[in-house]
């Protein structure tokens, strides 16, 4: 960007910005002398990007987001300046060290403060990978969460030494901590949720409890006595009251529990270390004793067989590997 007439960085950063992130219509007092960098990193699902810039505004309006909707939620992270973000009629203003949730498939208008370059993370993931119900997610966009200590500080430590330790990680390395990286999202959004804030507890007893059987399913997927009954008696409800948990998320309890069985399979297939291990033997070690029936399942979900998925993933270790 350097190399670049002054006049021509503005649109050339926000035009790398669309294809790295998601396209937005910004403006900047700054535009004239515009400076901007970003580093990023992907680990499988999730995609983890550095970002140092002047001043800007920018907004994603309802006719970007038909044009490109890839139904993606961003954790930031400040980590320098002052920033802000409004979404669904909330503003959070931001200092370092704060997080703050938004959907990219909402409006929304984000900002950074004049005199200081701004100096941030984005984290960004599919909205599908947190355990989180729909309610739970438009409770928590645009609300201040620190960074600072608890889990917020795990997320904070984490993301920034996966920035750091990037060009040291294999392939099977992003995709394991991928996962490290949402499950310690999840935790510090279930940590909002659970903390007791007027402006939120009011109104999330469902989604709490949704919240709680889907964490206690992500522990017991291995076990093949899990069950609808197992579930529900675990949380003092009657299986009607389970399915009607998620039926109200317009999922099904078995509809959920397979696709997160499919995704334990389909990291552990792509791990070189468990390269070795015959493929029924790791989807009976996630709840799928028929081999046939998990073969259907996977391809349904990915695409791809079982066998297939492994030695494309195996073959793009080696290569990166030479």
């Amino acid at each position: 960007m350097d190399g670049l007439p002054p006049a021509d960085r503005f649109s050339f950063w926000w035009e790398a910005v669309a294809r790295s992130v998601v396209p937005v219509h910004a403006s900047s007092e700054d535009a004239p002398s515009f400076w901007a960098e970003m580093t990023s990193v992907d680990l499988s699902a999730v995609q983890i990007s550095r970002v140092r810039c002047l001043s800007f505004e920018a907004r994603r309006t309802p006719r970007l987001i038909r044009r490109a909707d890839l139904g993606l939620l961003q954790l930031s992270l400040t980590l320098k300046g002052r920033s802000g973000i409004e979404q669904q009629d909330r503003q959070a203003s931001l200092a370092p060290t704060d997080l703050v949730l938004y959907d990219t498939s909402v409006p929304f208008r984000a900002w950074t403060l004049p005199d200081v370059t701004a100096d941030g993370i984005v984290v960004q993931f599919p909205r599908e990978a947190l355990p989180l119900s729909a309610g739970a997610v438009r409770r928590l966009t645009a609300r201040r969460l620190s960074g600072h200590s608890g889990m917020g500080a795990l997320l904070v430590t984490t993301v920034r030494q996966a920035l750091r330790q990037a060009p040291a990680l294999t392939r099977a390395d992003a995709g394991r901590l991928s996962g490290i990286v949402v499950d310690l999202a999840a935790s510090v959004l279930a940590h909002e949720l659970e903390s007791g804030r007027p402006d939120t507890m009011a109104s999330c007893t469902r989604e709490t409890m949704l919240l709680r059987v889907r964490d206690f399913i992500l522990r017991h997927l291995p076990e093949a006595e899990l069950s609808p009954a197992t579930i529900a008696a675990a949380h003092s409800m009657s299986v009607r009251s389970l399915h009607r948990l998620f039926e109200a998320e317009g999922a099904t309890l078995s509809a959920w529990i397979r696709e997160r069985r499919l995704e334990h399979c389909r990291r552990d297939l792509s791990d070189p270390l468990l390269g070795r291990q015959p493929i029924r033997a790791v989807a009976a070690r996630w709840g799928f004793p028929d081999p046939a029936s998990f073969s259907r399942a996977f391809r349904s979900a990915y695409g791809l067989s079982p066998q297939g998925y492994r030695r494309q993933c195996l073959a793009g270790e080696l290569s990166s590997g030479e």
